[in-house]
């Protein structure tokens, strides 16, 4: 297919691949809701309840990179239909789960699959259509569905919880394959499959960025323990940091690296990737603590929780029509601003939260948290790919989605981590209590911290308003093979 499709077939593509990042976000969100009830059922601990999550993030950032770079070299079609195979068949064998240790196999497999799935869904995307309103509505749409999938799997996953918590694995099977008979006929191939970098394959590279990754979101996951094998997690950490370090020296030396060093030299691209890694770890972090407090502290059961969360999927309408036209007037960095402005708000007003809260005072605190990822998600998505090479944004959207998932893992442990601590460790041991309150309102500073942070990072890029690059949201000419492999 051309890069300058923009038919029939093109949008009917758009249609599939919308599907798959939807898949995606309700899958994660739908566990997520079902947590208590898994805990409920099979007597996992706290620390073993975040790790059903943790795994799935594992596999996710561990592989991310490589899958990014993958989808590049291999094609971009092959790569997102072969792993979307193993995303259907683990999401299946993950219902069939007797054992703790068998949920974990089964989201870090799937983990895995979606790292692959991911870069490649988003380097269709862009390779589909051409820089400018038709790409920009295009992303505008794939994200709108990528939250909003994550949202609507909040609700999905309290009806689905209240059959059975075993259908919020069977589930995603029946839309995966549904999603992969039509990919096979509308997915094509773009003709601009190739990176600038040529047709090698740094397996050195690929296997110590995944090591280096696994190792790092293993020794952020150990962090929810603050007193069990400090010296270990410790040495997982120091040893993520060597592997990475190790990384670098290779690739620096490759003919065909796995990551282009050049492409960091866009101030755009990372602090793009560092809003995105806070601004999902925040909401990590607050969707987790909100699922205990209203079904762990209030009594609410798993379909209620969903729907008093439905509102946050306000952004799947907003996503794909109001903020496309925001970015096209105002540029993407003024619009991630003002979302992320939105964000640290809401998360603020949470922070007195108590058990006598009526719904009317959350509901328009949980709906503002909507706004901001209507406005947040979307420009992150479009600035993911802006200013790199066509050949290469698949390592851009494995970039984005490794500080996606990384950022999760960092939040979920980071508030696990607060709220054992200010429980004495109690959390670990089951259900919280109703002194696990002060835990909760202790843990809610995480997800504020971490907005303000990203709203800082963001505000740096404010005075590039004006540049294409950064400020309008309108994609500059692509860079040449010679300029994309300085």
């Amino acid at each position: 297919m051309s890069t300058s499709a923009s038919g029939g077939r093109a949008w009917a593509s758009l249609a599939v691949l919308c599907g798959a990042v939807f898949l995606e976000g309700i899958d994660v969100a739908m566990l997520n809701i079902a947590l208590p009830s898994i805990r409920e059922d099979m007597g996992l601990s706290t620390g073993m309840l975040s790790g059903v999550i943790s795994a799935y993030v594992l596999g996710y950032g561990g592989f991310m990179l490589l899958g990014g770079r993958a989808a590049d070299l291999l094609g971009r079609r092959r790569v997102f239909l072969t792993w979307l195979v193993v995303f259907l068949v683990f999401s299946g064998l993950g219902g069939f789960a007797t054992e703790g240790w068998m949920l974990l196999v089964a989201r870090f497999v799937t983990g895995v699959a979606s790292a692959f799935m991911a870069p490649a869904g988003l380097a269709l995307v862009t390779a589909t259509f051409p820089a400018g309103p038709a790409r920009t509505r295009a992303l505008g749409l794939y994200a709108g569905l990528a939250s909003g999938g994550y949202s609507l799997g909040l609700v999905a996953g309290g009806l689905l919880t209240a059959l059975g918590w075993r259908w919020v694995f069977f589930a995603p099977v029946l839309i995966s394959a549904v999603i992969l008979a039509a990919a096979v006929p509308l997915v094509k191939e773009p003709d601009a499959g190739r990176g600038p970098s040529g047709g090698g394959f740094d397996l050195l590279g690929a296997f110590g960025i995944t090591g280096a990754m696994m190792l790092l979101v293993y020794g952020v996951v150990r962090l929810e323990r603050p007193g069990d094998g400090a010296g270990l997690t410790a040495g997982v950490l120091a040893g993520g940091v060597a592997l990475l370090a190790a990384f670098v020296v290779v690739e620096r030396r490759s003919a065909s690296p796995l990551v282009r060093f050049g492409v960091f030299r866009s101030a755009a691209l990372v602090r793009t990737d560092v809003s995105a890694l806070l601004f999902l770890g925040a909401f990590a972090g607050f969707q987790f603590l909100m699922t205990l407090y209203l079904q762990e502290l209030r009594g609410w059961t798993t379909w209620q929780t969903g729907l008093a969360l439905l509102v946050v999927a306000v952004d799947t309408v907003l996503a794909p029509t109001l903020t496309p036209r925001l970015v096209h007037r105002y540029g993407n960095i003024r619009v991630l601003f003002a979302g992320l402005v939105l964000a640290a708000l809401a998360y603020g007003l949470f922070l007195p939260l108590g058990l006598d809260w009526a719904y009317a005072v959350m509901f328009p605190i949980i709906a503002l948290l909507g706004v901001s990822f209507a406005l947040v998600y979307g420009p992150l998505t479009m600035a993911a790919t802006e200013g790199v090479h066509e050949g290469e944004h698949g390592l851009a959207g494995g970039l984005l989605y490794t500080a996606i998932q990384f950022g999760s893992a960092l939040g979920l442990s980071a508030v696990t981590a607060v709220q054992v601590a200010a429980l004495d460790g109690g959390a670990l041991g089951g259900p919280l209590g109703g002194e696990g309150i002060g835990a909760v309102r202790t843990a809610l500073v995480v997800p504020f911290a971490a907005a303000l942070l990203a709203v800082l990072v963001t505000a740096f890029g404010l005075r590039d308003r004006g540049s294409g690059r950064a400020g309008t949201g309108r994609e500059p000419a692509t860079a040449t093979v010679q300029e994309a492999r300085r």
